[in-house]
């Protein structure tokens, strides 16, 4: 079978990945591939992790899926997990959560990716506000997903283009402009949609009030806050959420990405007086919380406590920022924790991409001008050696832009 029989939906690199170990992935001659990308902020555990590759076998064996008209104890023992993390709890500190923001539990719904779970929030939103008040303020070059809904929340011209008229009532504001969204808050206004740092968009931080400040403009509003965490989420930012990093808990946030370390799963988690709104009918989806994604997801965050993900991804990424800061072509690092953007201003990053796949490492470039990288948070120091030299190796071969 060739890829002439795959819908051209993406513009594959030639190489093809057969199997993985760790951090390393082998393609079908045996090269071996450093993986600074997990999948794109998926893959938190590297490849071929035996707790959760245990834990997939055997509900493999037991069972896999029955659907959402049967009781799931997998699914409702994930969702209080995740609930916990959302307040800053761990079995191992229970001290660390955010008893003075009153702690709600909160719902989940479960489902199949980010997109789905940005659709489910919305929809959530729409319900709660009825007809009234249907608007969805989001930011420019965010991205939430490719249904038309999630597109038309997505802040990308380019994107939404081929599939106009989109939904309508989704309008973007600037990013990390507080006064912008002050101003397109109406009565018309559902809810603000928004990253913590903008993935897609070239790992875009905004200021630090930020967050805080969008809280406090929706709740002297009455509008709901989302927070899309589907990249940053999960300890990858060097928080379990980075709005933990504002001391402030939305009413809705999404989650998908490192969930279930490669296994398809997303979720949807809302303070319990907002998921109370949905009623039996208003929303579903066939696979959504199925057992053999849910036992993936609890291994995988069974291990994310164990490792504490977020010291981890801030002690790694800082490690990676003081080493690059070599590299007189980089500009500046973005981001936090193991998300971060390379920023070059007289190379062109996409080729710096694929010089890096030549060298056996896999990168990305959301951006003509930024690298992005999202390793495993089981790297360690000689890894990060490594990578370093790969990456030399990749600018090395890279021609400016620049005469």
């Amino acid at each position: 079978m060739t890829e002439d029989y795959l819908m051209n939906t993406y513009k594959p690199d030639d190489v093809c990945f057969v199997r993985g170990e760790g951090i390393w992935l082998y393609d079908t001659n045996n090269k071996a591939y450093l993986d600074f990308l997990s999948g794109i902020a998926v893959t938190s555990l590297g490849h071929n992790f035996r707790p959760v590759n245990d834990a997939i076998k055997d509900q493999v064996d037991s069972l896999v899926h029955v659907s959402n008209l049967f009781k799931n104890k997998l699914a409702n023992e994930l969702a209080k997990k995740i609930g916990e993390l959302i307040n800053g709890i761990t079995s191992d500190n229970e001290e660390n959560n955010f008893a003075d923001l009153d702690i709600d539990f909160g719902k989940v719904f479960f489902c199949n990716s980010g997109a789905e779970a940005n659709e489910c929030a919305i929809k959530l939103v729409r319900k709660i506000k009825g007809p009234k008040a249907h608007k969805i303020i989001s930011m420019e070059n965010s991205f939430h997903g490719r249904t038309l809904a999630t597109l038309a929340a997505t802040g990308q011209k380019s994107k939404q283009e081929p599939f106009e008229p989109l939904p309508a009532d989704f309008v973007q504001v600037p990013y990390d402009n507080l006064t912008a969204v002050k101003n397109e808050i109406d009565s018309a206004t559902a809810a603000v949609l928004v990253e913590p740092i903008q993935g897609e968009a070239g790992i875009i931080v905004p200021s630090a009030d930020y967050l805080k400040g969008i809280s406090e403009i929706c709740k002297s509003n009455n509008v709901l806050l989302i927070v899309d965490e589907i990249q940053t989420g999960l300890g990858r930012c060097g928080a379990w959420f980075k709005f933990q990093d504002a001391r402030i808990i939305p009413d809705v946030v999404t989650i998908a990405k490192s969930l279930g370390n490669g296994v398809p799963i997303g979720a949807c988690w809302a303070k319990t007086e907002i998921a109370d709104n949905f009623k039996p009918g208003d929303h579903g989806t066939t696979y959504g919380g199925q057992l053999l994604a849910c036992r993936a997801a609890l291994a995988t965050l069974e291990t994310l406590v164990s490792i504490n993900a977020p010291v981890q991804a801030n002690r790694l990424g800082d490690i990676i920022k003081s080493k690059l800061k070599v590299f007189p072509q980089i500009t500046e690092v973005t981001g936090t924790g193991l998300l971060l953007g390379i920023k070059f201003d007289k190379l062109n990053a996409k080729e710096v991409q694929l010089n890096s796949l030549k060298h056996g490492l896999v990168v990305n470039a959301p951006r003509s001008d930024t690298v992005r990288i999202a390793p495993s948070y089981l790297i360690n120091e000689s890894d990060v050696d490594i990578f370093i030299e790969k990456f030399a190796d990749a600018i090395a071969d890279t021609k400016s832009s620049v005469e």
